[in-house]
């Protein structure tokens, strides 16, 4: 099979990934994916509550908010859109009360929280699970919004056909299992005190309008989709979906333009798998099948034998287990040629069997849109030439397309990037007529659209629900998912989101082997792996493993010291920064760090994917890289 790697390091809407998938898709097909190394859980498992993962209310209604809970929610250093934190520090100076859930003491917590609860990784389910015991039990839950807009909270409003004991209510109450999941229940798993998790409930409940943002962090891990589903029952049960100052939580995008980017033609081979099993797909593809995640075909007919990956690291930096991912890669009975483009010698482009020289984004004209939040299209107009013989990869995309006979399809009939950016300017007017022209688009360099009230999820299915259904199979919001119930697989995947304890969390017996959980986060030096390798960026924020002083001194270790960290999947030196900021039993690396391993495979630059797992979680099949423990040693 041919695959096109995931890759975004080329931030534009004139894309070489998907301009390479348009020219394999005219040449017979290509194996394709589904999903995201960034939002696999969340926008898998968003829909099977809403039917949709555009959950979020536009960021300026944040100023509405009376209590706004950021749970592992960072915008501080995961620039989360650019207007983000001005958002949130408006809400705050109107009187909002801002606490954050996070198992680190985040910038964003610093800048603007009245309170921070630290808790173990993968326990969030665990508190939220809690939490609703709290309203329950206390009466503080939204009944009538429940009995109007929800399927599966209690016993009374579930599908038929389901045993009596399954609904969400039953679940947290133990009617079944006999555990009610109390607030003392939690504390034993989350090292949340139980007084901290009722006085959240409570002011959850009772304070209208509230929004829950919810980070991506745990959806990253082990039992990922069960804390994007936890946070759309809390908010249903506190009545904030489809309401000013509210939100629906969940996935949280939120999307009021329509802009086309180039035109894949439909692939010849329908076959998809999910992103992250690509490695998988190298190792075992004839044998995965639905129950891998694959979708469109009953089983893969090849192995991945060939691989483009354009203008990304996730040939190996940012795809888990570098160590095991290299001995793939080298194999070259395994796979048979690698691309790469790229501007620097990075990790991945040290496996490509052809590395070509790309062009960087201020060489070349492009059109961008913002990531995650915002309403504008930017022109990225270009400043200079490429150096010495760097070129743009539609360039000898189409050189490529030429000898395949396929130049003039290819490229619409001689199409340059220009004309493909006219082409992207014309399909936005089409859909929004008021878009400049795209001779003032560029001379302008950036259009915003002004909206006169703020866009609010859900308000016409809350408003009048017998003509605004939910765009889910009942038509309401769905606590209990027939759709997973329907899977037969309770344990990994139930219908109704709850605590799963997680391999390689607080809760698994390796934990006496490896007694830290060890998680990532995104560093404002760099986006992802680009410009780790910066200098100047190193001066700024070095590469530094976050530790608390209790770990530390059971350890010797001292601040600065520079570490060993392991597991049973590779091992990492890096330097340690030793912070109350963070809880003890946990260490956090920043992400994106290059992988450089020494002779012995021990990673010396801190690439937290050296001690990652390839186990993907069980329904979206995502990465659940913030799921490990390790060890750390001084040396």
């Amino acid at each position: 099979s041919r695959y096109v790697n995931y890759a975004w390091g080329y931030n534009a809407l004139v894309h070489p990934m998907n301009m390479a998938k348009r020219l394999l898709a005219m040449d017979g097909g290509f194996l394709d994916f589904y999903n995201s190394y960034s939002t696999a859980c969340t926008s898998y498992a968003t829909p099977y509550t809403y039917g949709t993962a555009s959950t979020g209310n536009c960021q300026e209604d944040w100023i509405n908010a009376k209590l706004i809970i950021l749970w592992a929610f960072n915008p501080a250093e995961t620039v989360h859109g650019s207007l983000t934190m001005y958002y949130l520090r408006q809400a705050k100076e109107a009187g909002a009360k801002i606490i954050v859930v996070d198992p680190r003491y985040t910038d964003t917590a610093v800048a603007l929280a009245d309170e921070w609860i630290p808790l173990l990784p993968t326990t969030d389910n665990a508190i939220m699970d809690a939490m609703a015991y709290v309203m329950i039990t206390e009466g503080l839950h939204d009944q009538d919004f429940l009995d109007k807009h929800c399927l599966g909270f209690d016993e009374e409003h579930m599908p038929e056909g389901v045993p009596p004991g399954e609904s969400y209510k039953s679940y947290v109450l133990g009617k079944k299992d006999g555990v009610p999941k109390t607030p003392q229940w939690a504390e034993k798993i989350s090292r949340v005190p139980a007084d901290i998790i009722v006085r959240l409930a409570r002011e959850y409940a009772l304070t209208k309008p509230a929004a829950l943002i919810q980070g991506w962090g745990p959806q990253r891990h082990a039992y990922g989709e069960q804390p994007v589903r936890g946070s759309t029952v809390l908010a249903s049960m506190t009545g904030n979906v489809g309401i000013s100052g509210g939100w629906a939580s969940g996935a949280g995008y939120v999307g009021r333009q329509r802009i086309p980017s180039v035109p894949i033609p439909n692939n010849p081979f329908p076959g998809k798998i999910p992103v992250f099993l690509w490695t998988d797909a190298i190792l075992r593809g004839r044998e995965m099948g639905p129950e891998d995640g694959v979708v469109g075909v009953e089983r893969l007919p090849n192995n991945i034998k060939l691989i483009l990956n354009l203008a990304g690291n996730c040939l190996i930096n940012q795809h888990s287990d570098c160590n095991k991912t290299a001995e793939i890669l080298k194999d070259e009975s395994k796979v048979e040629f690698i691309v790469v483009s790229e501007l620097f010698m990075t990790p991945s482009a040290k496996f490509a069997d052809i590395l070509l020289p790309g062009d960087s984004s201020f060489e070349r004209n492009n059109i961008s849109t913002p990531w995650g939040f915002g309403d504008y299209v930017v022109y990225a107009n270009k400043i200079i030439d490429p150096p010495f013989e760097c070129r743009n990869e539609y360039e000898w995309l189409v050189e490529v397309a030429d000898k395949m006979g396929l130049k003039r399809q290819f490229t619409e009939g001689g199409k340059t990037v220009d004309d493909w950016c006219r082409w992207i300017v014309d399909g936005i007017r089409q859909n929004h007529p008021e878009f400049p022209s795209y001779e003032e688009f560029k001379k302008k360099g950036i259009y915003r659209w002004t909206y006169d009230e703020p866009y609010i999820a859900f308000k016409e299915q809350i408003e009048d629900p017998e003509n605004n259904p939910f765009p889910t199979p009942s038509g309401k919001i769905e606590i209990f998912s027939p759709r997973l119930w329907d899977m037969n697989d309770p344990q990994e995947i139930p219908a109704v989101p709850k605590y799963i304890p997680a391999w390689e969390g607080p809760e698994d017996p390796l934990i006496e082997k490896y007694p830290l959980q060890c998680i990532g986060w995104h560093y404002k030096r760099r986006s992802h792996s680009t410009h780790d390798n910066n200098p100047w960026a190193e001066e700024a924020q070095r590469q530094e493993m976050w530790m608390n002083p209790k770990d530390a001194a059971a350890r010797s270790i001292k601040d600065g010291e520079r570490v060993k960290v392991f597991n049973n999947r590779g091992a990492l030196m890096i330097p340690v920064k030793v912070t109350t900021r963070i809880i003890p039993g946990v260490v956090a690396i920043p992400q994106g760090a290059w992988w450089d391993p020494d002779a012995d495979g021990v990673d010396q630059r801190g690439c937290i994917n050296a001690l990652t797992t390839h186990r993907p979680t069980p329904l979206a099949k995502g990465n659940p890289q913030h799921t490990n423990l390790v060890e750390v040693a001084k040396v």
